[in-house]
């Protein structure tokens, strides 16, 4: 590939252990189209410079944006589709030529894929974290009617005014609280990735037949889920969330709908990138 080929990347902070730009390229070879998907370590104190530079390149389609910057990268788009209000944070943004920044948000989405596809119609959810993925994923439970939602965050009071301002029935505990029953418990938080500290929960609280959902993808078997399957609980792995939004991603950068029946291969080819 050539510097002159159409492109998107994703940046972040840090950003080396992004499995976004296999994702992406896996896709762009499959469907034989001539673009490119990269990643670009942004710093917060560098955003600004980062799109000032970007929106005068022709060849860049968009970003998509992880940690920490779902929330800041707010002040910079436009928001036609309400994201703001709605979710809160970004976490894609469409460069079009000419013409403004658009931010949307695919982790809702991507992170609902896995429980629709799997018809989960649990009535009770905890979500550990209370940052821009966290935003998301309360959007989506709550998109779905889930009448019962706890934010276990270090934060509580921020945990509350996130469920405040989102309408969503529920409430805030700390992050040393006790786990509540569940039917469903997410890990929203960078804990557990490989270099963090790790989550660590008594799940004895979760119903016999929930789900623990862990969007951390390096390792892609953390230890939180390694103790759901000891308990016998079915879980899902960062994968699912992370395909899913690419998923979503790729037809706003691309203009091409990702090709879902090669995601067996595409998984197998993400898990033989950690060995």
């Amino acid at each position: 590939m050539t510097d002159k080929l159409p492109y998107a990347e994703v940046i972040g902070d840090p950003i080396d252990h992004s499995k976004s730009p296999l994702i992406h390229n896996f896709w762009l070879n499959a469907l034989d189209i001539e673009a490119e998907y990269k990643k670009t370590h942004v710093t917060p104190q560098g955003l600004a410079a980062y799109f000032l530079m970007r929106r005068s390149d022709p060849d860049w389609l968009g970003c998509n944006v992880t940690i920490p910057h779902k929330i800041a990268v707010m002040d910079y788009v436009d928001d036609p589709g309400g994201v703001r209000e709605r979710i809160g944070a970004v976490n894609t943004i469409a460069s079009e030529t000419g013409g403004p920044l658009i931010g949307t948000n695919t982790d809702a989405g991507g992170f609902l894929q896995p429980l629709l596809r799997d018809k989960w119609k649990g009535q009770s959810a905890v979500i550990v974290g209370s940052g821009g993925a966290a935003r998301a994923i309360l959007f989506a439970l709550s998109s779905l009617g889930v009448p019962d939602i706890t934010i276990m965050a270090r934060d509580r009071a921020k945990a509350q005014a996130l469920l405040n301002r989102s309408g969503a029935p529920g409430r805030a505990i700390g992050l040393g609280d006790a786990l509540p029953a569940a039917d469903l418990l997410v890990n929203s938080t960078s804990l557990g990735m490989i270099g963090q500290p790790v989550l660590d929960l008594d799940l004895a609280s979760l119903a016999d037949n929930a789900t623990v959902y862990d969007i951390v993808y390096a390792p892609l078997e953390t230890g939180l889920l390694k103790t759901a399957k000891a308990r016998g609980l079915k879980t899902l792995d960062g994968l699912e969330m992370l395909i899913g939004q690419a998923a979503l991603a790729f037809d706003i950068f691309f203009d091409a709908q990702a090709p879902r029946d090669l995601d067996a291969e595409l998984r197998a080819l993400l898990i033989a990138a950690d060995d």
